[in-house]
């Protein structure tokens, strides 16, 4: 039986978020028969040789997109990065020990948060004093903390660290909203950790890309659900694994590997921002909420300069098909959210919009 359904939507949905076409297509058809073994992807064992073979191949296009040095280690998790805020101080901070965090949005703070359970929390670098609309820089990073944490890009106040810090300890990065958007140098970082549901697939996967020379040193007994080590040495099998989102993303890294890698996928996301942050710029009805340098690549956030034209603007873009663009409360205004799989051509969609609205208005 074949389904109608009505016109894709221009997706700027701060995550959830778009994926790739394709990458639906064959999930769809995952679902009803995986590789036509009759089986859907929903009902096989995670311990089948089928599925075991799209966990290593996911596992192994990570590394390769991120360009991960061979001895580091993958794995996936359920629990979100917010399980990962737990995590990180339980494998990383010795007791009595302690930790330096950068404070850049609601993220970062709510891994402090759940740093400061484990132990002492130093927060050596924050922008909270305006808002979180800036990256803070050349703070210090205490060469006796543990490990030095910090998210690189910030959804819900739209900005982004452009040049990572450079750390005397192990280095933590929450990288869930711009991982594979540009290229990293792996081996600078102890470990990558990243929700899946901005740029890899759907929610309910969590990657972590990690250095296990750095693991295994704190003298802290920890379960085996909140050890690393151990979900290693099971190769993401110490319990269920979310299987279905281990296949998403499968696909997706598949495709972006497809388009040339993260270096391409760059390229790609650096057009997508010059367009849309040259509108905001040039149109006087239109206002950048960050700071110029700071300016996410992944999330732009702008407000209209009278408020009171924000019913006649969010007409003018729902008629257009677009969705997902009203700011989070703390921000407020616009936040126009362009992962790796939004096309160019939404984009354009989202500048006529504003630049129709400009002429009438401006």
């Amino acid at each position: 039986m074949t389904v109608a359904t009505q016109t894709k939507v221009h997706n700027y949905s701060a995550g959830p978020c778009i994926l790739p076409r394709e990458v639906f297509e064959k999930a769809a058809q995952a679902v009803l028969d995986l590789d036509g073994s009759g089986l859907s992807i929903l009902e096989i064992s995670h311990r089948s040789k089928p599925f075991e073979a799209i966990m290593a191949k996911a596992q192994s296009l990570v590394k390769e997109l991120l360009g991960a040095p061979e001895h580091y280690q993958v794995v996936f998790l359920g629990g979100g990065a917010s399980m990962g805020f737990h995590m990180i101080p339980q494998n990383y901070m010795k007791p009595g020990g302690k930790a330096a965090y950068a404070n850049t949005g609601e993220w970062a703070s709510r891994a402090i948060k759940e740093s400061k359970l484990a132990g002492e929390t130093l927060v050596v670098a924050s922008s909270e004093d305006k808002n979180f609309n800036y990256i803070p820089k050349g703070f210090a990073i205490p060469t006796d903390a543990d490990y030095f944490h910090f998210t690189s890009n910030n959804t819900i106040f739209g900005t982004q660290y452009k040049q990572f810090p450079k750390s005397p300890v192990p280095m933590i990065c929450d990288m869930s909203s711009d991982i594979f958007s540009r290229p990293v140098n792996v081996a600078d970082f102890a470990l990558i950790y990243a929700g899946a549901q901005k740029n890899m697939g759907p929610a309910g996967a969590t990657v972590y890309l990690f250095d296990p020379a750095h693991l295994g040193k704190t003298g802290r007994k920890l379960s085996p659900m909140m050890d690393l080590n151990n979900h290693a040495a099971k190769d993401s099998m110490y319990n269920t694994p979310p299987v279905y989102a281990v296949y998403v993303s499968m696909l997706t890294l598949e495709w972006m590997k497809s388009l040339g890698g993260s270096a391409a996928i760059e390229k790609r996301n650096a057009a997508k921002a010059e367009l849309l942050y040259g509108a905001i710029d040039r149109l006087p009805l239109f206002k950048g909420t960050t700071a110029v340098e700071d300016r996410s690549v992944m999330n732009a956030t702008f407000v209209l300069n009278d408020a009171a034209l924000e019913p006649t603007f969010d007409a003018l873009w729902k008629e257009a098909g677009i969705s997902g663009i009203r700011g989070h409360r703390s921000v407020g205004g616009y936040r126009a959210s362009m992962y790796n799989a939004l096309p160019l051509a939404s984009v354009q969609a989202m500048v006529d919009v504003m630049e129709q609205f400009a002429q009438k208005h401006g």
